[in-house]
């Protein structure tokens, strides 16, 4: 029982640490706007740890609270929209779809997500923001397939980073485990 209370008390301390982590590189992809994308990027690696690390509800915990917390407190909401509306769940919900399907059929599921949310962006930009004349100019409809291009990217170098912290980094965060 004391195990148990301390393994959940610990956890629940790294979601509450990579939760913070996560709303201080969103913000600063406020204050930088130039970084608003790359930030919702690199705060997305704090759910990786969690999925990895945590498991179980903590993943939804640090990303419920990074969203929220950054969509109350950032004075620019762009990185807090990006990472709510995307990058904040894509790794939970990328570790069920690659254990569930094959790998042809995960990616076709990963698109499908990827484009609904960009969809949900641009038109929430749209309605929310009132950038109406960014979708009529003419490049607007390169928008879907170099967005899907760099998706694919990113999943790539997420896959990466998430081997390399499996076979090298791992060890070293091993106070979560040592009870």
């Amino acid at each position: 029982m004391a195990q148990r209370r301390r393994r959940s008390t610990r956890c629940l301390t790294a979601a509450a640490v990579l939760a913070a982590l996560g709303v201080v590189l969103l913000t600063l992809g406020a204050f930088v706007e130039v970084l608003d994308l790359s930030m919702a990027a690199i705060a997305s690696l704090t759910v990786v740890f969690a999925v990895i690390e945590l498991r179980g509800k903590y993943p939804y915990l640090v990303y419920l609270t990074t969203a929220t917390l950054s969509l109350l407190l950032l004075p620019s909401k762009t990185p807090a929209l990006l990472y709510a509306l995307f990058a904040g769940y894509y790794p939970m919900l990328k570790a069920v779809l690659e254990k569930r399907f094959s790998r042809p059929v995960s990616w076709l599921f990963k698109i499908l997500v990827f484009n609904a949310a960009l969809a949900l962006i641009v038109l929430g930009s749209v309605k929310l923001l009132w950038l109406g004349e960014l979708v009529w100019q003419p490049w607007y409809v390169l928008v879907f397939p170099l967005g899907t291009a760099v998706f694919c990217l990113y999943d790539v170098a997420l896959t990466r980073l998430i081997t390399v912290y499996l076979w090298r980094w791992r060890g070293r965060f091993r106070f979560l485990n040592d009870d």
